[in-house]
């Protein structure tokens, strides 16, 4: 069994923990930023593979965590839910390419204007502020640790561990002298629940309306390049008007607040195997807005890679 240092603390990151502790690994979690002030904690975590490329191995990595968090929806403490909800399209829109990722997608033939089109499906909700520190206890139970640790730059050298997990995010532009990695800013508005229980999606917004136990995450924005984690608010404004259109429950729904999350963008996901000194680098980086939907299915592959090594 090798030793494993893990860079970053997101969804990412902790699953490939978890599952490298699984298979007996000795694993330490190094991040600057400790998972609840991640962009995973910001993110309405509605399964969806959002913004994350090739289309292939992301339809198998998709399928591959939504068994798993179907799986995880069955214990409560997880804070995974399994939802119906319903993507609506102003135009007729061909079946999504992902569409082999879920076990069924129903087309919706009656929509009110302005929408012609919809499909309706199952999919895991992640409550992430649940989520991310039951991952952290359940790195921790299995004998892995999480420490915040600024790094310049990835482990390496003659004396560096036998191998390193790069889930760094955007922090990859860094670590990985990966300029590639993009920052696409993502605000979100939290409302109180008044009784939804279905999410709802406009991909034309993007508009997305994703309730959770105490609260209802209302987004979003999709904005490239753009490094600002302050909330705007005429930004708000208008996430809560396009929103309303589509869930008009929300009109009479109280703010609770605000967030901005910076997602990993890349022109398409990297996972790959390079060598730095001693150390076996897995970079495991670049999931854009899908971070939570392709958690698992990356997590598993990146065990495959270091047990196959």
């Amino acid at each position: 069994m090798a030793r494993v240092i893990v860079i970053g603390a997101g969804v990412v990151g902790l699953s490939c923990a978890v599952r490298l502790l699984e298979q007996g690994h000795r694993v330490d979690v190094l991040a600057r930023d400790l998972p609840l002030e991640t962009t995973s904690a910001v993110a309405a975590a509605l399964w969806y593979p959002y913004r994350a490329y090739p289309f292939e191995q992301v339809t198998a990595w998709s399928a591959a965590s939504y068994k798993e968090l179907e799986r995880l929806a069955g214990d409560e403490a997880t804070g995974v839910v399994m939802r119906h909800g319903t993507e609506v399209h102003r135009v007729r829109t061909a079946d999504p390419w992902w569409v082999t990722a879920v076990p069924a997608l129903t087309r919706v033939t009656t929509m009110p204007a302005p929408y012609v089109d919809a499909w309706s499906f199952e999919a895991p909700v992640v409550e992430m502020p649940v989520y991310l520190p039951w991952l952290r206890r359940r790195v921790e139970s299995l004998g892995g640790t999480v420490t915040r640790m600024a790094l310049s730059a990835l482990p390496g050298g003659p004396d560096g561990p036998e191998v390193v997990v790069d889930a760094s995010g955007l922090g990859a532009r860094l670590l990985a002298g990966d300029p590639s990695v993009q920052p696409v800013r993502g605000q979100v508005v939290y409302v109180e629940q008044v009784g939804l229980d279905r999410w709802w999606l406009d991909g034309s917004g993007p508009v997305y309306v994703v309730p959770r136990s105490h609260d209802i995450v209302v987004g979003g924005t999709d904005e490239e390049g753009d490094w600002d984690r302050q909330p705007r608010p005429e930004v708000a404004r208008r996430i809560l008007e396009r929103a309303s259109e589509l869930v008009p429950a929300l009109r009479r729904a109280e703010v609770r607040g605000h967030r901005v999350g910076l997602r990993p963008a890349r022109p398409q996901v990297r996972l790959d195997v390079e060598r730095r000194g001693a150390s076996l680098v897995v970079h495991c980086y670049g999931h854009g807005g899908a971070g939570v939907t392709l958690s698992w299915g990356c997590a598993d592959e990146v065990a495959a890679v270091v047990a196959g090594r």
